[in-house]
């Protein structure tokens, strides 16, 4: 089976527009990774983060928000897939979202990978208003908010109370152009929760970890397919990873001074994989054997650097074709 690609635009959230000050000129850049990826021919998708705060600390920087973002790269594009990694739940009611996400579908004739996660930026949480409840109340919501979206894609007038949601015969149409419904991606590798509601819910997981993690999290993701009838094969599993491709012979310590900031080099490589094409693909091929089928890429300073999304559409993707 081929390994699908998909690239992170930059956004904001990772401190990856600081160098531009006008607002305008960073949105411009992050529409210009885009058609970068998508005229590269190698990536399935583009991706963005919901957050409203940078990391690794809160500043006073740019982060553009993920659903209008979403819908601006719908019409700023033409064939290349958008999704969310992920839709933070406890930010937007989740019988609202599902219409917010059936809308975005249908303005990109059908390209919206709906990305959906319990939510865990703690300040940024508070910092809006949103409180912050404890884990297992925050995976209650998410439970529930999973049922809602999938029904209001799927029946007419459905009807659902719970224990923080609840929905009287919401129409929602259009439903999106997707057949049956917007592909639903489920974040997270919680192994009672999570996994369990990829296995009823979902059209694809994303899950991070090294390969001993991954594999354990497919081997409990299969068993609850198994538990419900699901087919593991159908489900689409995601790793996201970050990378900083090097030309042949470039020294990696001075190639990524730009994009370390003051980090040291040995705590930079721990974080991002550091390497040629050749390289990369090594170090990649290891998640594949666990069951990896699709990565989600994250690629420093291409808001000033585009060329290395091409780069890696042409030097990486071939090799796992």
């Amino acid at each position: 089976m081929a390994v699908r690609f998909g690239v992170f635009v930059p956004q904001g959230w990772r401190m990856d527009l600081v160098e531009t000050e006008d607002p305008v000129e960073q949105y411009e850049a992050m529409t210009r990774v885009a058609k970068v990826a998508e005229e590269s021919g190698g990536f399935d998708s583009i991706w963005v983060y919901d957050h409203f705060h940078t990391v690794p600390r809160p500043e006073h920087e740019t982060t553009f928000e993920c659903w209008t973002t979403s819908a601006g790269l719908a019409r700023d594009t033409e064939r290349i897939k958008i999704g969310q990694m992920v839709t933070c739940n406890g930010y937007r009611n989740p019988a609202l979202l599902a219409k917010i996400a059936s809308t975005v579908d249908v303005m990109s004739n059908g390209r919206l990978l709906f990305g959906l996660g319990a939510g865990w930026y703690e300040h940024e949480w508070r910092a809006y208003g949103y409180g912050f409840p404890e884990v297992p109340v925050r995976m209650r919501m998410f439970r529930e908010a999973c049922e809602i979206v999938h029904r209001m894609w799927t029946e007419d007038e459905p009807v659902f109370e719970g224990e923080f949601y609840t929905i009287d015969r919401p129409i929602n149409e259009p439903k999106g152009v997707q057949k049956p419904h917007p592909s639903f991606w489920i974040g997270g590798g919680g192994e009672k929760v999570t996994l369990r509601l990829v296995a009823r819910w979902a059209d694809a997981c994303n899950i991070i970890g090294d390969v001993d993690k991954l594999r354990h999290k497919f081997d409990v993701l299969r068993g609850h397919c198994d538990d419900l009838g699901r087919d593991y094969e159908e489900i689409t599993r995601s790793n996201s990873v970050n990378v900083y491709l090097l030309e042949e012979g470039e020294d990696p310590e001075s190639a990524t001074a730009l994009a370390r900031g003051g980090m040291s080099y040995d705590e930079y490589s721990r974080r991002f994989m550091v390497g040629t094409a050749e390289e990369i693909s090594e170090r990649l091929q290891p998640l594949v054997e666990t069951g990896v089928t699709y990565f989600q890429v994250y690629l420093p300073r291409v808001a000033y650097e585009p060329h290395m999304v091409e780069r890696f559409a042409r030097e990486v993707i071939p090799n796992f074709s």
